[in-house]
């Protein structure tokens, strides 16, 4: 069997999946080619052919449907037949993940007129030809005027102008297997309004046309410019340490484990963890956190935010390729090409939609003046005028555009929906389980109370902290950090020894310290009464209790709880005010969940197994719940993939962005309601969008056929259809708050 070959291609100029549903079936066609996959959104085509295959013709096929293609830089990737290198289903060119793709596209039945997308609209061949068609007609205005014996002349050359490359796309689009484009719709149309001596509204009905296609791509290329500026948040260049010296060289070629240095005020080129340093991060360009977040030894980094008040030495953890912005946008592409339900209901819908058009074009043409004792030149115009009106594009873009623009603001507020299918199924939801640890709390245990017996609480802190210097224990970080916060300078400590299971002990200061669980410091020091009621009213508030034993007298407690996120009460509130019932999922033991759970007022299930958080997933399901559960990702891997939506909670992990349906990058709790109210939003946008498209074609369908309304009025009914739903859509760009 001969080897199978992957060729990539660049394709500038799609603006819409109906693009690229076109090069689809075109190429599938050609010799030798196995498989296709079109994204609009990288603006590439990935071939898979073997070697019969002729490469040069399948770029003159795709040009000839109006594309401007040229070969990938890349070699071609080889493959062995039968090997699957990428899932063709998923439209998305997985080499473009790291570099600066083309974003978020919207757009209609297309292939109008496709050029570059980048620069002033007047400088892209659409626009040019927009503005040479309007020329042409103020031209054959003025020659009418002028010459009248020579008018309709005039307007037949002047509706040539902007036809001509119209009507070559329709025979190109029909030849590579689809017949039924806007293209020839519009080519029938003009073509038949001249032929009934009607070439002044001929021409003018190609010039709207193309007035309204240039608009569209207009309003369109805001959504790709939301998610495009994403890739340019990143620096160009980086300063490296090598070798004792600091030199500056290109992002993308920085190495996982190379430390770079990032000056004050510079953009950070590259995710990563602070080694030395601290500063206030400005994270708004990433997060939209509006204020910057002070960032020092050992937290995480994201490439494109920016640098406060001090230098900082950054150790990489993600090259270029799979740095958070690229995943994001990666993310965002793939997602893309995934159709939401109501999506594919309309393309199903539009495929049988259009060819009815032109037949009931043919029958209000044809049927009066044959039965009805008509007028041929009349009803043909009317039918005519039916076909303009019929043009399905405003009806094919009001899902697309409403979700591509929803997914572009969503990712820009760091909230990942893996396609239109997921955006919408959000908005549905009534219940939502919450993973504990990490989800609803921060992941990582606080000092929440320093008690004094015998001594002073800042001394009781002070000889913790001693203890526990030099150690990683998330508790001995905890204590560590409220020291740090307070100012305390930890003694020297000596003898340093882990009594396993117990706690820890020292010589401080010539005293012997002892800090440990209340069961091993009583075997230690007697406890009073006041210390057991203290150690038991911290226990039910769900803290971790330590006792200070110095020279076998008990001096004080330190109490620690992996606190709630400061947003999580308010966030849980909100989707409670939006109808949907919530509820904690946790592994913890079940004082420490039901007071968190008290403290943020959702309701607990605890000391719960992987397996049963599935089953309480399914449980709710089968009593008519549809079920989100927001987890890590990890532990929480079967409930996730159990419930009708899973969101991954996380800092831009590869387990944030890869195993759940959706991810909030940034694990904020109230963005998991902003998530759901923009799903809501989006099916709104979408169903005003249908309206808007379905209804303006019925009021100018009645129209026509009375015979109120013509040809210009149908044109302007589509196109602006078309314009006013991509318009519509487009509000879905601003701010998420």
């Amino acid at each position: 069997m001969p080897d199978v070959k992957e060729t990539r291609f660049r394709v500038e100029g799609m603006d819409c999946a109906s693009c690229a549903g076109k090069i689809d079936t075109a190429v599938r066609r050609m010799p030798g080619v196995s498989d296709v996959s079109v994204s609009v959104t990288a603006g590439s085509m990935r071939v898979r052919h073997d070697s019969t295959s002729d490469l040069e013709a399948i770029r003159r096929k795709v040009s000839g449907l109006g594309y401007a293609v040229t070969p990938a830089a890349d070699v071609p990737a080889e493959m062995p037949a039968g090997t699957d290198g990428h899932d063709p289903g998923c439209g998305h060119d997985h080499d473009l993940h790291g570099r600066a793709p083309e974003a978020a596209a919207i757009g209609g039945l297309h292939g109008h007129d496709h050029g570059p997308s980048e620069g002033p609209w007047w400088k892209g061949r659409k626009g040019r030809l927009t503005i040479l068609a309007g020329a042409a007609l103020a031209i054959a205005y003025g020659i009418g005027h002028l010459f009248p014996a020579v008018e309709t002349y005039a307007f037949v050359v002047a509706m040539f102008v902007g036809l001509v490359p119209i009507a070559r796309r329709a025979v190109m689009a029909a030849l590579a297997g689809t017949p039924f484009s806007i293209e020839m719709l519009m080519t029938i149309a003009a073509v038949g309004a001249v032929i009934i001596n009607a070439s002044e509204e001929a021409a003018a009905v190609v010039f709207l046309f193309l007035v309204g296609e240039l608009l569209e791509g207009v309003a369109a290329g805001k959504a790709r410019d939301s998610i495009r500026s994403l890739s340019a948040l990143v620096p160009k260049t980086a300063l490296l340490e090598a070798d004792g010296r600091t030199r500056q060289v290109p992002a993308e070629e920085l190495a996982v484990g190379a430390v770079i240095l990032v000056r004050p005020g510079d953009r950070i080129s590259a995710d990563g963890a602070i080694i030395e340093g601290e500063s206030a991060i400005d994270e708004a360009p990433v997060t939209g956190e509006s204020t910057p977040v002070r960032k020092g030894e050992g937290d995480t980094v994201f490439a494109g935010t920016v640098n406060g008040d001090a230098a900082l030495r950054v150790r990489v953890t993600a090259a270029a390729a799979d740095n958070t912005i690229a995943r994001v946008i990666k993310l965002v592409e793939e997602a893309q090409e995934s159709k939401a339900p109501t999506e594919r209901f309309i393309d199903r819908f539009s495929k049988y939609y259009t060819p009815g058009v032109v037949a009931v074009a043919a029958l209000v043409a044809v049927i009066p003046p044959l039965f009805l004792g008509g007028v041929w030149s009349e009803w043909i115009y009317k039918g005519l005028a039916v076909l303009l009106i019929g043009c399905p594009c405003a009806l094919v873009i009001s899902t697309p555009a409403a979700i591509a623009a929803a997914l572009s603001a969503g990712a820009r507020r760091g909230l990942l929906m893996k396609g239109g299918a997921v955006l919408e199924g959000l908005g549905k939801l009534t219940a939502i389980a919450f993973d504990k640890t990490g989800t609803l709390t921060e992941g990582r245990p606080k000092v929440t109370d320093v008690v004094a017996f015998s001594r002073p609480a800042r001394e009781v802190l002070r000889l913790a902290a001693a203890l526990e210097a030099g150690s990683s224990h998330p508790l001995a970080l905890a204590i560590l950090g409220k020291a740090a916060e307070d100012g305390i300078v930890p003694p020297a400590a000596s003898g340093a020894r882990a009594l396993g299971g117990k706690g820890v002990a020292a010589a401080v200061e010539g005293r012997e310290v002892f800090l440990g669980s209340p069961k091993a410091a009583a075997e230690r020091a007697a406890l009073s009464e006041e210390a057991s009621a203290a150690t038991t009213a911290l226990n039910d508030d769900g803290k971790t209790v330590s006792l200070l034993v110095v020279d076998g007298v008990l001096a004080g407690a330190v109490a620690m709880r992996d606190e709630p996120r400061a947003d999580a009460a308010a966030g849980l509130k909100a989707l409670k005010d939006a109808g949907i019932r919530t509820i904690m999922l946790t592994g913890d033991n079940a004082r420490t969940a039901k007071a968190v759970g008290a403290a943020l007022g959702i309701e607990v299930r605890a000391e719960l197994m992987p397996e049963d958080k599935q089953r309480i997933v399914g449980e709710l399901q089968r009593e008519g719940f549809t079920v989100g559960k927001i987890g890590d990702g990890i532990n929480d891997a079967p409930a996730l993939a159990a419930a009708d939506v899973g969101i991954a909670m996380g800092g831009g992990t590869d387990v944030a962005l890869e195993t759940a349906d959706a991810a909030i990058l940034h694990g904020r709790v109230g963005d998991v309601a902003l998530m759901t109210d923009l799903s809501r939003r989006t099916m709104r946008n979408i169903t005003q969008n249908i309206v808007i498209s379905l209804g303006l074609k019925g009021v100018f369908l009645v129209t026509t056929v009375a015979g109120i309304t013509g040809l210009w009025p149908a044109i302007l009914a589509d196109t602006g259809a078309t314009v006013l739903v991509t318009l519509n859509a487009l509000r879905l760009l601003r701010p998420i708050r």
